[in-house]
């Protein structure tokens, strides 16, 4: 389980203090694929940061069964969205530099390095190295470099927003077949809207600055899921509700910087 309790967050610098988050509450089950949206500037990567170990809450706590994080740790595996690959490694190699980290011996790194090779489609170009493959296969290879150090959450922060349009939906389809399989607990940034309801079993929407929690929705589409969701009525009801939501919080920022 994951648990978000009372979390704020400020940056303060010489010159001006910024509340990024303000008590933020969150409870996310094992095995469950949640999912934040919000406008621009929310907090919502300052508190998946927070979550991974890479920042400090100001006040508040982040837990992952029942043991407060206070920094990164191998139960918490992170994918970016920009290709944070080792240039030097093949695919194979990058995948398996964190078990060889672990100390695993070689049977079990390579069982595993095959396994995510294979869920991710990966196998034919294991011996490639990251600067002859696309964005898409770049994303796979670091989806399967986390699930390989077997981390109880993963972390993802908007990891298709650079790739283009036909290939988002592919890594999208290809994401929830390895999540369905793995069962891993997932929590998940994008500010795509579409993205969200067909990931998701629950989704958090934040307002703006300083962001906390607007609303919380369940999505209630059955899985196996496909992309023809996206036009039945449910989804594109959610998806109303969502962007109304979101365009209230534009509204009223541009309200305020208006005076």
């Amino acid at each position: 389980m994951l648990y978000v309790n009372g979390l704020y967050k400020t940056f303060v610098d010489d010159s001006s203090t910024v509340n990024a988050l303000q008590d933020i509450n969150m409870h996310i089950e094992p095995n469950e694929f949640a999912v934040i949206v919000g406008p621009s500037g929310c907090g919502k990567t300052t508190l998946l940061n927070i979550a991974a170990g890479l920042e400090n809450a100001t006040q508040g706590t982040i837990s992952l069964n029942g043991n407060i994080i206070t920094g990164p740790g191998p139960d918490r595996g992170m994918v970016f969205q920009s290709y944070t690959l080792f240039p030097w490694l093949t695919v194979e190699q990058n995948v398996a530099f964190g078990p060889r980290q672990q100390r695993l011996n070689p049977m079990e790194i390579e069982s595993k390095v095959d396994h995510y090779l294979k869920v991710t489609e990966l196998i034919q170009f294991r011996k490639m190295y990251p600067k002859a493959l696309s964005g898409g296969m770049k994303q796979r290879v670091a989806i399967a470099r986390a699930l390989a150090n077997d981390p109880q959450v993963l972390l993802m922060d908007e990891p298709f927003g650079a790739l283009d349009a036909q290939t988002r939906v592919v890594m999208q389809e290809l994401l929830l077949q390895v999540w369905e399989e793995d069962q891993k607990t997932i929590l998940f940034i994008t500010h795509d809207i579409d993205e969200a309801i067909f990931l998701a079993d629950t989704i958090y929407i934040m307002t703006r600055q300083p962001g906390t929690i607007k609303k919380i929705m369940q999505v209630p589409l059955n899985r196996p899921r496909d992309h023809s969701f996206i036009i039945t009525p449910e989804f594109i009801r959610m998806k109303k509700e969502i962007l109304e939501l979101i365009w209230e919080e534009s509204k009223q920022a541009a309200m305020e910087a208006r005076g």
